[in-house]
């Protein structure tokens, strides 16, 4: 049994057998196409997808309907549903906005037109209403004027980053229309129709995933039952709420009294001598709302049981069904499990609820026929001429493996699904959908205003209260008028999903080995999974897609009669290629001047991060409409990815074990409209120039200043000030440690500027010499205490002590202290030691540095900080110890590995020198920002920006 996720992280499992490049088992039933199922339903004549592109100078370019455009009725349609990235069908949009005013006008005259006018002409005319009135316009048109100006342009084809994208009108026009009354879903009475249409949807999304609503004509079968929610978070929520319960035929009054609303779990546990609580199960790469939904339902989030990914991020279902096991033996109950639809070990002994999380994924349901089964063959209605090809653009349909993933979504208790997301709806819009709806009689809670007497009302259902009737109609209209089909929403992703695939073969290819950096799809070639694979095997997949579809047009790729090295046509591994739906995941690595590929995490992270501050808005300085591609990032973390991360890791040639977090980049597709090469060339030309703008900026930096002792004579004198030593060239400090010593600089302050003029100085003694690059520092912060290293000298009858603060992680905090003092029982201890010229190691024992990391990283946050722990005259319980390990090593794992070894073995562990208390005294160093001071980090000036928002604000302000 293996699994596919669809986004929001539904997993779904299949049994049989499966082609050796899917790496997924899928029952066969007849004969499967093998290529990736491409729609050719409508012919060859709209093969360019109805988009011709003229480029207009620099990187802009226009796009007007093609004449073989005119031929493609399905891109019509589409077409028809969007005011357009140039704001092409904006008159049709504003004709059926004067409908709505029209109507709206219409509704009010008719109702008891005998009550008169309240607001008459001479109310209307007074200087006190114009005034008034023209407060509001210049508000409006001022607001307008900088939403215009500052939002982020997701109309736009360029933008890739979130699930965001054009809305459809009429979802648009539904939300609008339905605010202008205001109706609210809570109760029927005040909400009639909306509170219908509701209805509606649920019964249109319960369809598309495939539940059964003639059912509904059978009362001895369960009835299928869904309603909108404000998100899918709330929908989550919700079926974790209702997932406390064993499903019952109806609610009785046994339950009322005795059930989980009413004694809450914690009393039921103890009244039944639960010791072990029950758990959900949920893939490790879960949405954020699973732990939290745990910790509000009372459940609490470490029974939020997470399930190790395999290489694909996919749920192993060998790690569930060890878990479900181990559950099984030792008593310990399964609310449900998350996004796994099929057996649930009943007869086993263990009962739960199956849910899928189909946020992201459930409207690609509408790809699939309404009579297709798992195993038969879809491709759609062929031309004779054509045979079994796959397709063609702009219509991509799902993988074969895909297909029947998503149509075993049936089979699932409760589905979540965000219509705010792939259908193009306003926000709010979420849903929940059960199989069998007298679930939700198991989260009902009522009031006497709310019910009435009435059916009706489905306010009374789930979390919300008060809810927008305007989502319900919005979303309404939308699957109305679109379709939950194949010609509808289905036409609608299928051309965004050809998109995301020509996407997917430029992360796939981009890069070779004579380019500076190179660019890794989280999704494997069939190459790479190949049981032969080799680089040489890679490779050659790699420029046979160079040659027959990064440098073709759609119309090349469907009629390209060549087959890769691994037997399949261009658009049959087209489909193959990225993630199952239309979100690309991919990361950046750079070579080294050898060409050798860099090998630490955090520069590589590094990179990425410069690279997507490049294609992203992260400052209200920056202007969206001068951003040419959008794209976002996430992060691979080992705790959730485990051997995941690591896979990827090694593939970019990056160290996989060292612990990291790897930062990844993400593009989503969402644009309707087809994009021919020349779009995408453009596009990647765009990303490949920035991200090599960054990587000749890292290959250029050097170490950044550092600060050197104090020079003594100026530090006797001015107690209270900090001095710098600072080198009038920038040098590598550790090659000068072990050259000359020889630095040549001078002293300044922040308050004087330059004291001496430039003068040598020589390092007679590196005390330590560890770098803090990525492969030498800990990929976690000290736990239970914080550790220093403790350096001065033991001379008589005046000893130094000095104090360090240990740097192994980043981002991190520069503590330093001169001139400590320590009481009797450590002085004595410190007098009797030399260790061999070496720095001790200090812990603050009462210190946890774990909990207090990272810090703020601005010193001005610090320093108003009325309580803040380091600081002048404050003493602490310290512990010294000899460090275990050699001055030479740089591996900050091992480092903090072997100093918590010695915290864990108390006063009886060998190199514990003594303990006691230390006193800080005048001289403090507390600095967070030149330590983790990026010099190439772009710096936005917030002035101007500042300036137009309080223009504005006065604009709007003004009467």
């Amino acid at each position: 049994m293996s699994n596919f996720k669809i986004g929001g992280g539904i997993s779904v499992p299949k049994l049989g057998s499966a082609s050796a490049t899917s790496g997924i088992n899928v029952p066969k039933v007849g004969s499967v196409s093998a290529s990736g199922g491409i729609d050719l339903s409508k012919g060859i004549g709209g093969i360019t997808g109805g988009i011709e592109l003229k480029k207009d100078g620099g990187n802009v370019f226009t796009s007007g309907a093609s004449k073989k455009s005119v031929e493609d009725k399905s891109h019509q349609a589409i077409s028809s549903y969007f005011i357009g990235p140039q704001a092409e069908n904006l008159k049709y949009f504003k004709d059926n906005l004067d409908v709505v005013l029209n109507q709206l006008q219409e509704s009010r005259l008719k109702y008891f037109p005998s009550d008169g006018e309240f607001i008459t002409n001479e109310i209307q005319s007074s200087e006190t209403f114009k005034r008034r009135t023209e407060d509001v316009s210049r508000a409006i048109e001022a607001t307008s004027k900088m939403l215009g100006q500052h939002s982020i342009p997701f109309w736009s084809p360029r933008y890739q980053a979130h699930m965001c994208t054009d809305l459809n009108m009429p979802a648009m026009l539904g939300y609008f229309s339905t605010m202008l009354y205001n109706p609210n879903n809570v109760a029927f009475e005040a909400s009639p129709l909306t509170t219908l249409l509701e209805m509606e949807v649920g019964d249109q999304l319960s369809e598309m995933f495939g539940y059964d609503l003639n059912e509904k004509e059978d009362p001895s079968k369960p009835t299928p039952w869904g309603h909108v929610t404000c998100d899918g978070t709330i929908a989550n929520l919700e079926s974790i709420w209702s997932g406390q319960y064993i499903p019952k035929p109806q609610k009785t009054r046994v339950l009322d009294e005795f059930g989980i609303q009413s004694r809450g779990k914690d009393a039921l546990e103890r009244d039944f001598g639960i010791e072990k609580p029950a758990q959900y199960m949920v893939s490790n790469t879960r949405h954020y709302s699973w732990p939290k939904g745990g910790a509000i339902a009372g459940i609490g989030s470490d029974n939020m049981i997470g399930i190790d990914v395999d290489n694909g991020a996919r749920m192993d279902m060998k790690k569930l069904e060890q878990r479900l096991e181990e559950n099984l033996k030792n008593g310990q109950p399964v609310y449900a499990v998350v996004a796994i639809i099929g057996s649930t070990e009943e007869a086993r002994g263990l009962s739960f609820l199956v849910h899928a999380d189909a946020a992201w994924g459930g409207y690609f349901a509408s790809m699939l026929p309404r009579d297709y089964i798992p195993g038969s063959t879809f491709s759609g209605n062929l031309p004779v001429d054509l045979g079994g090809a796959d397709g063609f653009v702009p219509d991509s349909s799902l993988r074969i493996e895909t297909q029947e993933d998503i149509w075993w979504l049936r089979h699932a208790d409760s589905i979540t699904v965000d219509p705010h997301k792939a259908g193009y709806i306003p926000y709010p819009a979420g849903g929940l959908c059960y199989k069998d709806g007298r679930l939700r009689h198991l989260v009902t809670w009522t009031s006497p205003y709310l019910s009435q007497g009435s059916t009706l009302n489905i306010g009374v259902y789930g979390v919300e209260g008060s809810k927008p009737g305007a989502s319900a109609v919005s979303t309404f209209l939308s699957n109305k008028c679109i379709g939950l089909d194949q010609e509808g929403y289905g036409a609608l992703l299928g051309e965004a999903t050809f998109s995301c695939s020509r996407l997917s073969a430029q992360w796939a290819a981009m890069t070779d080995d004579s380019m500076s950096f190179t660019v890794v799809p989280f999704n494997m070639l069939p190459s790479e999974l190949a049981d032969d694979a080799t680089p040489e095997s890679i490779e050659a997949e790699k420029q046979w897609i160079r040659d027959n579809i990064l440098s073709a047009s759609n119309l090349n790729i469907v009629s390209n009669s060549n087959t890769s090295p691994g037997g399949d046509s261009a658009l049959s591994l087209l489909r193959k290629l990225g993630s199952d739906l239309n979100i690309n995941a991919f990361a950046i690595n750079f070579r080294n001047a050898d060409g050798e590929l860099n090998n630490d995490t955090l520069e590589a992270n590094y990179l990425m991060q410069r690279v997507v501050q490049n294609f992203s808005v992260d400052s209200p300085a920056d202007k969206p409409s001068e951003i040419p591609l959008y794209l976002t990032s996430t992060e691979f973390s080992p705790e959730l990815y485990g051997d995941c991360a690591k896979n990827f890791k090694k593939r970019l040639g990056l160290d996989s074990e060292d612990g990291h977090d790897l930062f990844v980049l993400r593009n989503v597709v969402m644009s309707p409209f087809p994009t021919e090469k020349d779009f995408i060339s453009e596009l990647t030309n765009i990303f490949k120039k920035v991200v090599k703008t960054e990587v000749d900026t890292i290959l250029e930096v050097g170490l950044p200043e550092v600060d050197m002792e104090l020079y003594q004579t100026l530090r006797d004198q001015y107690r209270e000030e900090v001095f710098i030593f600072k080198t009038t060239d920038a040098v590598d400090l550790t090659q000068v440690i072990e050259g000359s010593g020889e630095l040549v600089g001078y002293m300044h302050s922040k308050l004087t500027g330059p004291i001496l003029p430039p003068f040598k100085a020589r390092v007679t003694n590196a005390l330590l010499d560890r770098p803090l690059t990525g492969p030498c520092v800990s990929s976690t912060y000290p736990t239970t205490r914080m550790p220093f290293y403790l350096y001065g000298s033991t001379d008589s009858p005046n000893p130094e002590y000095h104090i360090d603060h240990a740097l192994l992680r980043g981002p991190n905090i520069q503590l330093s202290a001169s001139n400590v003092s320590f009481d009797d029982s450590v002085s004595s201890y410190l007098a009797s030691t030399t260790n061999n010229h070496a720095p001790l190691l200090l812990t603050l024992d009462t210190v946890r540095e774990e909990t207090m990391q990272p810090f703020p990283a601005s010193n001005a946050t610090l320093t108003s900080l009325p309580n803040f722990f380091f600081a002048k005259d404050r003493q602490f319980d310290v512990s010294v110890w000899r460090d275990p390990v050699d001055r030479d090593e740089t591996d900050g794992k091992k480092i903090l590995k072997a100093w918590e070894g010695l915290w864990a073995g108390g006063e009886a562990e060998e190199g514990l020198v003594g303990r006691g208390k230390v006193s800080l005294g005048e001289n403090v160093w507390v600095d967070a920002e030149k330590l983790n001071w990026d010099p190439y980090r772009r710096e936005d000036d917030p002035t101007a920006w500042k300036c137009e928002f309080e223009k504005y604000l006065k604009d709007v302000g003004q009467r």
